[in-house]
């Protein structure tokens, strides 16, 4: 089967964090705090995934205040933080949303992540992933985590849903558009 047809399935989109939806790097200040940087048109994607009715859900092996308060900020439906076994928040989702594995798309790009894309329907890697994650995914990015790869994944889907219409009529016709485009300025 080819990439548009399995992307048609996507009901739900899990994202690594670290290397994926950051670039990776660490800044760490002399109090300890680390601080990330995360790519705005990745926000981006993810607000337009949730109008689309794609669930969202994000996986990190580390605990970090700024991944939830950024999570918070892109109102994505599921975050699991501290995760070692990636496999068992795919369990929990498939049994919360009620869903299979061929309609769940994960995105990630280092080994930790190999297990869990092996089970889902639709597996992606950011353009600057361990090459073992290129070779077991159906989407590669060209662009790197943490500038832009994930947004470059939602925009895959969503073209082969057919769903910018819904996206924008949304947009259009919300109550709260004002708020949605400053998160997506933000």
């Amino acid at each position: 089967m080819d990439q548009k047809e399995l992307a048609k399935k996507v009901k739900l989109l899990m994202m690594d964090v670290d290397g994926t939806l950051s670039d990776g790097r660490f800044f760490v200040l002399p109090d300890g705090t680390a601080l990330k940087s995360f790519d705005v048109k990745d926000g981006t994607g993810i607000i337009f995934a949730g109008l689309a009715g794609i669930r969202t859900a994000i996986i990190s092996g580390k605990k970090s205040e700024a991944v939830k308060k950024r999570v918070e900020e892109l109102h994505v439906d599921d975050y699991f933080e501290g995760v070692r076994d990636k496999t068992a928040p795919l369990f929990q989702l498939l049994e919360k949303y009620e869903l299979t594995k061929e309609e769940v798309a994960y995105i990630g790009d280092d080994i930790g992540d190999a297990e869990v894309m092996g089970m889902v329907g639709f597996s992606a890697a950011v353009g600057d992933a361990h090459p073992l994650i290129k070779r077991i995914s159906h989407y590669i990015a060209k662009r790197y985590g943490g500038r832009g790869a994930v947004r470059e994944l939602i925009d895959f889907i969503l073209d082969a849903q057919g769903k910018w219409q819904e996206i924008f009529t949304k947009l259009k016709n919300s109550d709260n558009a004002d708020e949605i485009m400053r998160k997506i300025n933000s």
